[in-house]
């Protein structure tokens, strides 16, 4: 039996008069038709994206938000240059459910309504969540992975289905409020994390992110950071992340404790022609204003309102290997899915919450040895994290280990140890996530 609904669609305010099956109170997930809606629904979500994003950011998004057909035909380009099919996906909290819009290659749509997933069950399970699995004292235990599956449940399973037909092999998020800065990469089906089915990025919203598909090839990097602060934790992995990635696998120059400086960074990316920036330091996404958040330079923090203002030049890459974001705050979440954006980047590896030192050391080594082979960035990312929770890459006796061989890459003194540790709890490779152009 059918039954006429109306129905306020993807948080915008707008109705649409629609046909559904009954349902019943048991029934969890609604299929709609997208065809039946009478409005392009990307369009409107982007340019509900842009509404929220453009104060807290402080930017003007003057551009016209794409559609779509458009997103679909630039996700059908995708396919056509890297053989790498893309799927998108719009998560958009409503007071009556949670909405699900896939979009495809070529332009094809799903969209389904989670109607167990209301905002007072689904944001303490969020919470739940991420509370569980950046907890290093729980490292030795699966304490979030009852949150992990049930926000699987909600989030990828109505769509997945459709995932494997279309033989969709990564998956780009553009969420809404409370979900902006989900560890979307440990997200668990009951068998396996969403990491090892699909490389996972995320954007502000697909027109906000620049949509360059040049592979990353010839890499020349710039590392900066610091293992020593005032009045913040050391970092005493530093001098060896930076060593590694610019002398093992790509080649750049590297500046550590008082030569990173904001002015060093200046001169040398307006000297030379970097494609990506490393910055190991401290970097804090807090509640409130943009300008509540920064990155930490040697003598003092750069503001994310001052980003715009450096000479990036359209930079390829931008890393932050020590961030941490706060929980539940709308500014916070917003601050970090918008840094690409608001830096004028294509796109920014950042983790989600203050990893251990040799956890972000391990993770950014791999994750420098696939890009140079990866067909994205997001699947050098994936594959950095497999290694890690699959123990492919791991420490013995204080030395970085990939598949049982030792690979030269030691932990300093102050963090040494004997015996084995392995790194395939969550907590030590889900904060880190591509933000921005997944290409």
């Amino acid at each position: 039996m059918k039954r006429r609904h109306t129905l306020a669609l993807f948080g915008l305010g707008l109705t649409g008069t629609l046909t559904l099956p009954h349902r019943t109170f048991a029934q969890e997930v609604i299929d709609l038709d997208p065809r039946t809606l009478g409005f392009d629904p990307v369009d409107k979500m982007e340019n509900l994206w842009k509404n929220q994003y453009a104060p807290q950011l402080q930017m003007d998004f003057s551009a016209p938000m794409l559609n779509q057909k458009q997103v679909g035909e630039d996700l059908q380009l995708v396919l056509n240059m890297k053989n790498q099919r893309v799927g998108l996906i719009y998560l958009v909290p409503r007071p009556t459910d949670l909405e699900l819009l896939l979009v495809l290659p070529g332009g094809g749509s799903v969209v389904k309504l989670v109607t167990e997933a209301v905002p007072g069950v689904l944001q303490p399970m969020v919470n739940t969540f991420l509370q569980e699995i950046r907890d290093p004292r729980k490292v030795g235990s699966q304490s979030y992975l009852a949150s992990a599956q049930k926000l699987y449940q909600w989030m990828i399973a109505p769509l997945e289905p459709t995932l494997k037909a279309e033989n969709i092999n990564a998956v780009i998020f553009c969420a809404g409020v409370g979900l902006r800065t989900l560890p979307f990469a440990a997200l668990h089906s009951g068998e396996q994390f969403l990491i090892e089915k699909y490389a996972i990025g995320r954007m502000p919203a697909y027109s906000l992110t620049n949509q360059d598909h040049t592979r990353l090839a010839n890499l020349r990097i710039l590392a900066m950071g610091a293992s020593e602060f005032r009045d913040q934790a050391p970092l005493p992995a530093v001098p060896v992340e930076l060593a590694t990635i610019t002398t093992q696998f790509w080649q750049g120059n590297r500046f550590l404790n008082e030569a990173f400086t904001i002015e060093q960074l200046q001169d040398q990316k307006l000297r030379d022609r970097y494609n990506v920036v490393h910055l190991a330091t401290h970097a804090d996404f807090r509640p409130g204003a943009i300008n509540n958040s920064y990155i930490q330079f040697w003598d003092r923090p750069l503001r994310l309102n001052q980003l715009a203002q450096m000479p990036w030049n359209n930079l390829d890459l931008l890393v932050l290997s020590a961030c941490r974001t706060a929980i539940g705050d709308k500014g916070a979440e917003m601050g970090f899915a918008g840094v690409a954006a608001k830096a004028g980047v294509k796109s920014v590896l950042a983790s989600l919450w203050y990893v251990s030192d040799e956890g972000t050391l391990a993770l950014m080594t791999e994750f420098y040895r696939q890009m140079q082979a990866a067909p994205m960035k997001i699947t050098a990312l994936q594959q950095a994290q497999v290694a890690l929770l699959r123990n492919q890459v791991a420490f013995r006796d204080g030395e970085l280990v990939r598949g049982g061989q030792r690979g030269g890459v030691s932990l300093p003194a102050t963090l040494s140890f004997s015996g084995e540790r392995n790194l395939t709890h969550p907590y030590y490779w889900a904060a880190f996530t591509l933000v921005g152009n997944p290409w």
